[in-house]
């Protein structure tokens, strides 16, 4: 596998937990301020880590 497949898949699962962390404080959220903060931190982090990693995924050539 190569190097960059490899990477772009550890993004790629980086952004879904980032996402997935996002909505459980999202659904945990009473209005506090802290609490708005880091989901809109882990919500933009996530989603930033998951576009990039299935773009790395899908412009590397598989070397056959």
């Amino acid at each position: 596998m190569n190097l960059k497949r490899i990477f772009g898949t550890l993004l790629t699962t980086l952004g879904i937990a980032g996402l997935i962390y996002a909505a459980f404080v999202f659904a945990d959220t009473t209005g506090e301020t802290k609490d708005i903060k880091s989901l809109i931190i882990f919500g933009i982090l996530g989603m930033v880590f998951f576009i990039s990693g299935i773009g790395l995924v899908r412009t590397t050539k598989d070397e056959s």
